[in-house]
């Protein structure tokens, strides 16, 4: 796979470059008897290229063309073909990593607890904005990226949408239908109110191989897993105009979800060594439900007192939370029981959020901005299992870790932060934007065996530049010296062990885990990471609205957050030793990659292939990855989960003679290794995937469109090692496409 993308990279890039030097001599050379020129009036609608232009820092942007174009129904659809952004396993990855690498905010605040992606529909979504280096008024928890979700906002005009839909993955089909109606009525209020209700049903093959025990003992499991459900979500908002530069809105977003998973799992002992204690092959199948929901109403109070001064302030509530019920049943392969498992939990959220922030002019050139902000999260959560062994002498329901689960445990996170920034017009060519921050994180925690409190102090100073090579041009030159950071969660804070229940605790069939199967303890001694970073990017903006982008960027973090090797040790929950890992604060990594982007019109890019009515729009993006931790030995000591490269492309086409739009997105990203500690590797194996449009406008106010996600992808799955054994595990799963019919009216 590699050396397509590469092949094509080569391909596209020179042509682009003599693209480019024509468009460039075609704007410049004087033409035939033109001594005089008519006056020719255009008023163009700005699109995104034309906003993301006028950003005073380096910001992508995306609309509602982007966001309508394949009818998806799940936000991470619509993320996954952008430029420099994955999705894996449902967790969003700017620049290849995941976690809290990625910052994602919801109107400019942090998202929920619990928020997926997944629970969006991408109608209710007004634009994207992906920044890619941290700005003083927003949170620095941001080492790779912001993702800043922006819902609608109430039309100028009247609006009435409806969408209907069904798609079809597995076994049968599922519906989606979504209405949006905004309005303004007296007074200077507007309002809008779109709601989504959405289904899916996603059914996954899966098959394990495992040898452990030192190579004593060999595994292989074939599965099948089934998760399906049913979703409400809704963001209605009000805008009140109270005057010309006074305003206040109220912004709601709700979010309900019923979930369903069902599993079948056969394990087979294809070998095994002398003495070794080895469960017997079964046949297990797994029940889980539950629901999620949330949430949050925030309020907002602009005001501009005069054109140099004005004042926002904003205040917000939110609660949520999830309940399951899971049970799993093992069977012997004559039918007779062996194993039953139920564990049952619930947890709830409440957040509170208070902000200012003040802006005045200073002179001439210089716009300065300080705010506060303030956020208190609490979570209370609880968690049981129990298990009926019929293996024993007397087999009943008795509780599987007695005093460790089944007692509540609870945590309060309190963030503060102030700053202050100044956007600097220095002169027609050069433009800064500087600023600094100051946060700071307390968690305290209280429950069984997690008790603990622990404070997080940053300082994070910022600086970007934008400089024009030519003062009346449109091409930029944009660079970024910043300070971020990633703060350890509460599930990686507390003490409270999550034990591996595939490896009986307690009791005749108590036996130790192995390295490849461990136990987990939160380390509440965990410090935050800390990333110097430096962005760099030339980006060309083409008459027509095409854009090619070149940059670099580097990442220095310091108090890595790591998982350390596995460690085997006595616990007063096992009647045997367990391995236990752990996370720890290493000393350092550094991250840096290569980023290019091209989009536009065909016959802008390629003019001399293209006539430049072609309604044919092209785009591509290459981004190249390197990443090295500095306490594990390499090599492939990248950073987790980073990839070395991702290569993106795709063509939307309209056709002249008939009302039909179409299009496609493939993303290729190859197969390879982390050296996750010093004993354990990791492969990831490699992925493609291709997403494909057709829309037909039917009527002026109806569309139709026929769309499919996930064509032609491989077996996805990870393959884990203990170096210098024969232990393994290689678990892969067969992912399926996603078809998608919906019909469109706008009222």
């Amino acid at each position: 796979m590699k050396t397509p993308a590469l092949a094509s990279l080569l391909l596209l890039f020179p042509a682009l470059v003599l693209a480019q030097q024509e468009v460039d001599r075609a704007s410049t050379s004087p033409t035939p008897n033109n001594n005089q020129l008519d006056r020719v009036s255009v008023t163009r609608t700005q699109t995104d290229t034309d906003l993301r232009r006028r950003e005073p820092v380096a910001k992508q942007l995306y609309g509602r063309d982007e966001l309508d174009k394949y009818g998806d129904t799940q936000l991470s659809d619509v993320l996954k073909r952008l430029p420099g952004i994955n999705v894996s396993g449902g967790q969003l990855r700017m620049r290849g990593l995941g976690g809290a690498y990625t910052q994602i905010l919801v109107n400019g605040e942090p998202a929920p607890p619990g928020f997926s992606l997944d629970n969006l529909n991408p109608a209710q979504v007004e634009r994207l904005e992906v920044t890619k280096a941290p700005t003083a008024d927003q949170s620095a928890q941001a080492i790779a990226g912001t993702l800043n979700i922006i819902l609608k906002d109430a039309p100028r005009v009247v609006q009435k949408d409806l969408r209907i839909g069904t798609s079809y993955a597995s076994e049968k089909p599922v519906i989606n239908a979504g209405f949006t109606y905004g309005d303004r009525i007296v007074g200077g209020v507007g309002f809008v109110l779109p709601i989504s209700v959405y289904q899916w049903n996603f059914v996954n093959e899966t098959d394990n191989d495992r040898v452990r025990d030192k190579g004593l003992t060999g595994l292989r499991s074939d599965g099948r897993d089934r998760s399906h459900g049913r979703g409400i979500n809704i963001s209605p908002r009000l805008n009140w105009k109270l005057g010309d530069d006074e305003s206040l809105s109220l912004q709601g977003f709700f979010v309900q979800n019923r979930f369903r998973n069902e599993g079948e799992n056969t394990t087979d002992v294809l070998f095994s060594g002398a003495g070794s204690v080895l469960p017997p092959s079964l046949l297990d199948t797994t029940r889980n439900r539950g629901t999620f929901q949330a949430q949050r109403l925030n309020l907002q109070y602009n005001n501009r007192f005069d054109e140099g001064r004005r004042i926002e302030l904003r205040a917000g509530v939110g609660s949520g939370g999830a309940d399951f019920n899971f049970g799993f049943f093992g069977r012997n392969k004559d039918g007779t029981p062996a194993i039953d498992r139920f564990t049952s939990g619930d947890n709830r959220n409440r957040n509170t959020t208070l902000s200012g922030k003040y802006s005045q002019y200073a002179g001439e050139a210089h716009t300065v901005t300080t705010g506060a902000e303030l956020e208190r999260r609490t979570r209370d959560e609880t968690r049981l299992t129990q298990q009926i062994d019929y293996r024993t002498s007397d087999p009943k329901l008795e509780d599987l870790l007695t005093g460790l689960e089944g007692q509540p445990f609870d945590a309060t996170i309190t963030r503060s932060a102030v700053y202050v920034q100044d956007e600097w017009e220095i002169n027609n060519q050069w433009s800064a934007y500087a600023g600094v921050r100051h946060e700071q994180i307390r968690t305290t925690s209280k429950g069984a065996s997690s008790q603990f409190d622990s404070t997080s102090k940053v300082t994070t100073p910022l600086l970007h530049l934008n400089y024009k090579p030519d003062p009346k041009g449109r091409d930029l030159v944009r660079a970024s010296l910043t300070r971020s950071y990633k703060a350890a969660d509460v599930q990686q804070l507390i003490a409270r062990p999550t034990v591996n229940t595939d490896y009986e605790v307690r009791g005749p069939n108590a036996r130790v885990n192995t390295e490849l199967g461990p136990d987990r303890i939160g380390n509440p001694q965990l410090k935050p990471e800390l990333a110097t970073g430096l962005d760099i990017a030339y980006e060309s903006y083409l008459p027509a609205g095409g854009l090619v982008s070149i940059g670099v960027f580097h990442r220095r973090i310091t108090n890595l957050i790591r998982t350390d090797r596995p460690r085997l040790m006595t616990v007063d929950y096992a009647d045997t030793q367990r391995w236990i890992i752990t996370q720890v604060n290493l000393s350092k990594a550094t991250t840096q990659g290569l980023e290019l982007e091209v989009k536009g019109r065909a016959g802008e890019l390629f003019p001399s292939l293209f006539e430049p009515s072609t309604n044919l729009n092209l785009r591509a993006s290459l981004n190249l990855y390197r990443s090295s931790v500095g306490d594990i030995p390499g090599p492939n000591n990248r950073l987790e989960g980073q990839q070395p490269w991702q290569f993106n492309f795709g063509a939307d086409y309209r056709l002249k003679s008939l009302p039909i739009s179409m299009g496609f997105s493939a993303q290729i990203a190859p197969e390879f290794d982390v050296r996750q500690s010093v004993v354990q590797s990791q492969t990831s194996l490699a992925s493609r995937s291709l997403d494909a449009f057709a829309m037909m406008q039917v009527g002026k106010q109806d569309s139709v469109r026929l769309s499919v996600n996930g064509l032609f992808q491989p077996k996805q799955g990870t393959r884990v090692v203990i170096i210098d054994t024969p232990d393994y595990n290689l678990s892969e799963r067969k992912p399926v496409a996603w078809w998608a019919l919906n019909w469109e009216h706008k009222f």
